[in-house]
C-alpha cells in the first residue's frame, strides 16, 4: 500500500522588530466561530453487484415466468400445463421439458407434496441434478503447454471470451500465447491483437495466412518458449457451412501434428440468446470436433437459460464458463446450484 504525505511548509524567519510600547489591553469580547460553508452530502459509491445478483438479473425473464406459476397455485393438471409451457418458452426443449415434468409428478406423488412451495423446491432439486453433470472444473497444468482450440459462430462473443479467459489464466499465474487463426474475418485478428496488447500477451498472426499454418506456428512457439497455455482462435462459421467445418477439422489435425495429443481442449462458445439453435450448434461442432467444453455467453437480459437443460439431456458437453456481460469479472465458472437458484429464485 502506498501512502502519500504532504510536508507542511515552514515560514521564513523574520528579523526581530523594534521594541514598541505595549498597547493597553482591549476589553474581552465574545469570539464568534467562523461561519462554515454548507457541506454537500457525500455521495456513497454505488455498491458493486455480486455475481449472483448479476446472474439473477440476466435470467430474470425466465425466473419471473416460472416463479409466478407457484404463487398460491394448486397442485393440479393446470399447474403442470402452465409449467410445461413456461419450460418450453425458456428454451428447455421438448425432451428436457418432458423429463422434468415426469420426474416432478413422480416426486410429488412419492413425497406426498401438497403445497406449491414444496413443488417449486422439488423442481429446483431436479434441475440441479440434471445440470450437475455439466459442471466440471477447467484444469490447467496437465500439459506444457495446454493447447486450446476455440470455435463458435460469428457474433457469439468468441474472440472477447478468449481475451477474458486469457486474463483469468494470467491471474492464476499462467503464461499465455494467443493465435489469431480467424483469418476468415479481418476484424477478428485486429480484435485479438487489442486483447493481447491490453493483457501484455503475444499474439501469433499473419495478415493473410492459412489458419492451420498460424495454429501450427503458435503451438511450436508455445513449446519453444515453455509457456503454459496456447489459445487458438478459429474462424466463426455456421455449422451448415460444410466446407468451413472441414477447414476446422484440418486446423485440428494440424494442431495435433504440432504437438502430440493437442488440442487438449476444444471449446465452443455459444450465444445464450440463440435458444434451440444453440443445441444444434453443439451437436454439429461436437460431431465434427469432439468438443471437450462449452462457454455460454450473453446471459444478460433477454437470454432464457433453459437451453442448458436441453444440452444436458441431448448432448451433455461440460459447461466450463458462463458469461453475463462485457467485463472481465462477468465470465465465471459454471456452478449448477447457482444457475438454478438464479433461474428459479
Amino acid at each position: 500500500m502506498f501512502s502519500f504525505f504532504k510536508k507542511k511548509p515552514v515560514a521564513p524567519e523574520t528579523p526581530p522588530a523594534a521594541a514598541v510600547p505595549a498597547a493597553p489591553p482591549a476589553p474581552a469580547a465574545a469570539i464568534e466561530p467562523p461561519a462554515l460553508p454548507d457541506l454537500l452530502p457525500i455521495e456513497e459509491p454505488a455498491p458493486k453487484l455480486s455475481w449472483m445478483s448479476r446472474l439473477k438479473a440476466g435470467l430474470s425473464k425466465t425466473s419471473n415466468n416460472l416463479s409466478i406459476l407457484f404463487v398460491g397455485a394448486k397442485i393440479d393438471d393446470d399447474l403442470y400445463d402452465e409449467l410445461e409451457a413456461a419450460l418450453l418458452m425458456s428454451d428447455a426443449g421438448v425432451d428436457a421439458t418432458q423429463y422434468l415434468l415426469d420426474a416432478l409428478k413422480q416426486k410429488v406423488k412419492d413425497d406426498k407434496l401438497l403445497d406449491a412451495a414444496a413443488v417449486k423446491a422439488a423442481l429446483k432439486q431436479l434441475l440441479i441434478e440434471l445440470l450437475t453433470p455439466l459442471q466440471r472444473p477447467f484444469e490447467l497444468g496437465r500439459h506444457q503447454p495446454t493447447v486450446m482450440m476455440i470455435s463458435g459462430v460469428n457474433g457469439a462473443g468468441k474472440t472477447t471470451t478468449i481475451g477474458k479467459l486469457a486474463k483469468h489464466m494470467q491471474t492464476h499465474g499462467q503464461s499465455v500465447l494467443l493465435a489469431a487463426g480467424d483469418t476468415f474475418r479481418a476484424a477478428a485478428r485486429e480484435q485479438l491483437m487489442v486483447w493481447g496488447q491490453r493483457n501484455n500477451i503475444t499474439v501469433i498472426s499473419q495478415a493473410s495466412g492459412d489458419p492451420a499454418a498460424v495454429s501450427f506456428d503458435a503451438v511450436q512457439s508455445g513449446k519453444a518458449r515453455g509457456l503454459d497455455v496456447v489459445m487458438i482462435d478459429t474462424a466463426g462459421r455456421l455449422p451448415t457451412q460444410l466446407h468451413l467445418m472441414e477447414e476446422l477439422k484440418k486446423v485440428q489435425r494440424v494442431i495435433g501434428k504440432g504437438m502430440e495429443g493437442a488440442p487438449h481442449e476444444t471449446l465452443l462458445v455459444i450465444d445464450g440468446n440463440t435458444g434451440q439453435n444453440a443445441l444444434a450448434q453443439v451437436k454439429a461442432f461436437d460431431d465434427a470436433l469432439k468438443l471437450t467444453g462449452l462457454v455460454i455467453t450473453k446471459l444478460d437480459g433477454t437470454a432464457k437459460g433453459g437451453v442448458l437443460a436441453a444440452i444436458a439431456r441431448v448432448r451433455p458437453v461440460p459447461v466450463y464458463f458462463i458469461g453475463i456481460g462485457e467485463k472481465i469479472e462477468d465470465l465465471q465458472p459454471f456452478v449448477a446450484a447457482e444457475f438454478v437458484e438464479a433461474l428459479l429464485g
